[in-house]
């Protein structure tokens, strides 16, 4: 395991990620707007922050800044496209749809890096060829799964 992660800041970056991982996923596949989907779901935003944060601070894997360094910075901004419709109370019910677009990908964000971060760790594989297989089905499927649901979103929020 010490070839795994190997510092503090790895073991802290891994521990909330693994939060954020269990917590988006609760908040994408339960009911949306319950008090509980509230309470992950900013444990699963204050986790991400973390994940993001550590991320930027991690070198060991490329040796300078990198792919999954700006990818932070896109889980971040996605992240906060998320909360910016539920932050402004005076915003129209249909941008909530927006918040719903934006959480998903963020979590299909995160889970594409721990994809991403499972394949490069395959021996003698090409780096940017695991990342991108890894990160396309994740997004390929994901994306596939919120335009199936649109269509209820927007059922809920638009009246």
């Amino acid at each position: 395991m010490y070839d795994f992660v190997n510092t503090s800041l790895g073991w802290f970056h891994l521990v909330t990620a693994l939060v954020a991982l269990i917590s988006g996923a609760y908040v994408l596949f339960k009911p949306k707007g319950t008090k509980r989907h509230k309470q992950v779901g900013y444990i699963y935003v204050f986790s991400m922050i973390l994940v993001c944060s550590s991320a930027l601070g991690i070198y060991n894997l490329t040796g300078n800044f990198g792919i999954f360094h700006i990818l932070a910075i896109g889980g971040i901004s996605t992240l906060i496209a998320g909360m910016i419709p539920l932050l402004i109370k005076s915003m129209k019910e249909e941008y909530r749809v927006f918040h719903l677009w934006f959480m998903y990908y963020s979590v299909l964000g995160l889970y594409a890096a721990f994809a991403s971060e499972l394949s490069v760790r395959i021996p003698e594989k090409p780096f940017y060829t695991m990342v991108g297989i890894a990160t396309g089905i994740i997004f390929l499927f994901g994306s596939v799964f919120i335009f199936w649901k649109e269509g209820k979103w927007k059922k809920y929020f638009v009246k």
